[in-house]
């Protein structure tokens, strides 16, 4: 089974709208939240770059061609979009080296730099900054207002956004054929890629069934809960409060990442994962042959600092248009936050 982000169920009954998400780049803007930023020395240069038309590899291997530099040279903390305006770190790993003379093509621009001690690696980022634009709006404001508010509330479900997946869900089918026999990948990269696709699915499939039990930001017994902004895990069974920091956002429920198995739920917890996982086996016991390791996710995504504005479309007179701004943590997508408010007109 393949979970799309039009099929999956809502938490908050679903979008009461409709409109228009990134008709044009600009309607979909993120920037990187660092805490690292660079000290000024160092054999690691650092640039941020503002981008439009161009995804995160191809800018990577820009870098290296005109710096004169192999690919692994140059790092970067996480992907972004092509179809977007996006800002994102890079580094270039240059000891003994001066800053590189770049020619910037059209739809890429650094915005600053300076030097570092280390590369940038993945995930150094901790967060990212939306801005998106929703055009051709229509539907009930009231209505729309009053799930915003319940998703600064309560979050939304932890969903990956279908950009997982690859187009066409391509990195799940071949990832799956992969680990059922098939032909394995030719690169790292696409190996990667292609296992994320598919532990990402099956993490989708229960927190489907959480949303459907009403149990995706509530305590499930046998759970194992992770702390707001921390890759730590521990067992709610152990913490006589664990109910009640999960419902003051404190704390979140998880669902697992398949592979070799690690920390174990139990009870009610352990035996839906369990159920939905089941039909998965084969695929299951291949990601543990090649010794991926199984993970945990928070099943619920809190949204912050969010914040949205009413105005007239300025390409299209009389019409509404919706903006929004809000801060997710590495990891998350924007798209299943707006999937709770807004379907387009072809849904």
């Amino acid at each position: 089974m393949e979970t799309t982000e039009t099929g999956l169920p809502r938490a908050h009954g679903g979008p009461v709208c409709q409109g228009i998400l990134k008709a044009r780049p600009e309607d979909f803007q993120v920037a990187e939240h660092m805490h690292v930023t660079p000290e000024g020395q160092g054999e690691h240069l650092w640039l941020e770059i503002e981008k439009t038309g161009w995804n995160t590899e191809d800018v990577a291997m820009l870098l290296a061609k005109q710096a004169r530099v192999h690919r692994l040279s140059v790092g970067y903390s996480g992907l972004k979009d092509k179809h977007a305006v996006t800002r994102q770190w890079f580094s270039l790993h240059l000891p003994g080296k001066d800053d590189p003379d770049f020619h910037w093509p059209d739809g890429l621009t650094v915005l600053q730099s300076g030097r570092h001690r280390r590369k940038l690696n993945r995930g150094t980022h901790r967060a990212n900054d939306f801005r998106l634009r929703v055009t051709r709006f229509v539907g009930d404001r009231d209505a729309l207002e009053q799930q915003l508010q319940m998703i600064i509330a309560q979050g939304v479900p932890n969903y990956f956004g279908e950009q997982r997946f690859g187009r066409g869900s391509g990195n799940l089918v071949r990832g799956t054929q992969w680990l059922l026999g098939g032909e394995a990948p030719r690169k790292k990269a696409l190996r990667g890629m292609w296992l994320s696709a598919v532990r990402s699915n099956l993490f989708n499939l229960i927190l489907v069934e959480r949303v459907r039990q009403g149990c995706w930001n509530t305590v499930l017994g046998g759970d194992i809960l992770q702390p707001q902004g921390s890759r730590g895990l521990f067992l709610a069974d152990d913490d006589p409060a664990a109910m009640e920091r999960v419902a003051n956002g404190e704390v979140h429920p998880t669902a697992p990442l398949p592979g070799v198995p690690g920390m174990a739920s139990s009870g009610p917890c352990n035996q839906l994962e369990q159920q939905i996982l089941a039909p998965h086996a084969p695929v299951i016991e291949g990601l543990r042959q090649i010794k991926v390791e199984e993970a945990r996710r928070a099943t619920r995504l809190p949204v912050r600092d969010l914040q949205w504005v009413w105005h007239t479309d300025p390409e299209r007179e009389g019409e509404d248009c919706l903006e929004l701004a809000f801060t997710l943590p590495t990891g998350a997508f924007a798209t299943t936050v707006m999937a709770e408010l807004v379907s387009s007109p072809a849904d």
